[in-house]
């Protein structure tokens, strides 16, 4: 299976050679007084400084095209390990863009400022052959140890490699922003922020602690990736307290490994063969577990196929429905009146309900009544074999679909903005053609009325035919004596 594919979007095929030119070119150190610009001929990433295998390198790495993150990237395959604050690129522009070590290593231009950096007053910036990159400080006396200031792996974006501890302090984070991986007491859990600020957890995997057992006060619990093929947790020991294994656990894969928190929420581990990144470890194994495989006010079923809440037979990520707002007290009115309409559904439940909070409740509708109450509450899931009642407090997300018609969901909908849209554009239109037949109606009343004031002043003046059919003045005779003799002669 490929590895999935970066995500910044910037990496394009590098030949072997070419990369083997560009890394010896790159130093194995950055020293103060370091600057460099991107150049406009670098097509995915432009090498700075390189580990001694040459397995990675600290590159300018081509976001988008135009834009610049400075990254560790694996030069095999050009993958990005790590990425200096993602979410705010530099461009990608020789004529301002710098990224400079004078104690501390910085990302900057001169319009903009500072765009990242280490905030640290070093003496070198080093990259280990394990892709840690490091800001050292020589220890005063000859010989002495450097002392690491800041290092890369407290600091991972999306992915954990290999002997990399992963602490409390610390959270992976999606592509897309929307997961998150973080540390427990004694477990490791993946969170969704569905509306964007409050975390809902989906997964999670507890210490079984079946060599060791986790000991209140004695320190932090943390993970690590494991060489010989497993994600381990620690307590200030090294016998872990629990151990999850990769496919590759005990079958001597001499290779690179690392864990990868994905755009869909899944956690992947995955291995280098050489050529290649192969799947090597998954958490979340069936479609339908995944957070939100189908996208907002969807069904997943077993085949795995995805439908709408509302019976719609076609459905695509994020087809079914628009979140719209949060409030559903806006509007006025209170509770219940917030511009809403209700969708109800038999045969369904939440994907991760045992992670999820829940109230008893003696029936459906006193279910109902507890969400139609809540203004921040989207809708609930209730069991008539349970009385369980689980209440949703973010954007409706996929549900799965099962047999048991007593598990009924009930959800509020907002109307899509596009739909507001709309009927707005429908009623001005409306508006605007109902002015314009009212200008018209009016338009011709004072036109009426002045034609008749008109045909008053000509009739005055002689110059129309009296209400008989004679002319007055000179038409007089042309109307009684020519036209007469005229039509008399036709006969």
């Amino acid at each position: 299976m490929k590895f999935r594919s970066s995500p910044l979007d910037a990496i394009a095929g590098v030949s072997i050679l070419a990369m083997v030119c560009l890394l010896r070119a790159a130093p194995q150190e950055l020293l103060r007084g370091f600057e460099a610009a991107p150049r406009p001929s670098a097509s995915a990433f432009q090498p700075l400084l390189t580990d001694p295998t040459g397995n990675f390198s600290l590159s300018l790495l081509r976001v988008n095209g135009t834009m610049l993150a400075l990254a560790v990237v694996h030069v095999r395959s050009s993958q990005p390990l790590w990425v200096a604050d993602p979410d705010r690129p530099a461009r990608w522009s020789d004529r301002s863009t710098r990224v400079s070590f004078n104690g501390s290593l910085v990302v900057s231009d001169p319009s903009s400022g500072v765009f990242w950096s280490t905030g640290t007053d070093g003496d070198r910036v080093v990259l280990l052959n394990s892709s840690n990159l490091q800001v050292q400080k020589q220890s005063d006396g000859d010989g002495g140890t450097p002392v690491v200031l800041w290092q890369s792996f407290d600091f991972p974006a999306d992915t954990l490699v290999e002997n990399q501890n992963f602490t409390a302090a610390m959270s992976l984070a999606s592509s897309n922003g929307l997961y998150s991986m973080r540390m427990g007491s004694n477990f490791f859990g993946l969170y969704a922020k569905f509306d964007g600020i409050s975390d809902q957890m989906y997964w999670e995997h507890k210490a079984l602690e079946a060599k060791a057992q986790v000991v209140d006060g004695a320190g932090a619990v943390y993970a690590r990736v494991d060489p010989d093929g497993f994600v381990a947790m620690y307590q200030n020991s090294s016998v872990p307290v629990d151990v999850e294994a990769f496919n590759s656990f005990q079958k001597r894969i001499d290779s690179f490994l690392l864990l990868r928190l994905e755009s869909d929420g899944n956690l992947k581990g995955y291995y280098w063969t050489g050529s290649t990144w192969a799947m090597n470890y998954r958490a979340i194994s069936g479609f339908c577990e995944l957070p939100s495989p189908c996208g907002p006010y969807s069904l997943c079923s077993a085949d795995s196929t995805c439908a709408c809440l509302d019976n719609r037979t076609e459905a695509r990520p994020g087809s079914c429905s628009a979140p719209g707002s949060s409030d559903f007290c806006g509007g006025g009115g209170g509770p219940g009146s917030g511009g809403f309409s209700v969708l109800r559904r038999n045969g369904v439940e939440l994907p991760f309900k045992e992670l999820m909070g829940y109230v008893s409740a003696s029936s459906l509708d006193e279910c109902e009544r507890a969400c139609k109450s809540n203004c921040s509450c989207w809708g609930a899931v209730y069991s008539n074999t349970t009385q369980f009642c689980y209440t949703i407090d973010y954007p409706i997300q996929t549900l799965v679909e099962v047999a048991d018609e007593t598990k009924i969901g009930y959800f509020k909908v907002k109307p899509a903005r596009g739909e507001k849209g709309k009927a707005y554009g429908v009623g001005f239109r409306v508006g605007v053609l109902m002015w314009v037949l009212i200008g018209f109606v009016v338009a011709c009343g004072f036109g009426l009325v002045g034609y008749r004031a008109w045909r008053r002043r000509m009739r005055l003046k002689g110059h129309l035919a009296d209400e008989n059919g004679l002319a007055a003045g000179p038409y007089k005779d042309l109307g009684s004596a020519s036209f007469r003799s005229i039509e008399l002669s036709s006969r």
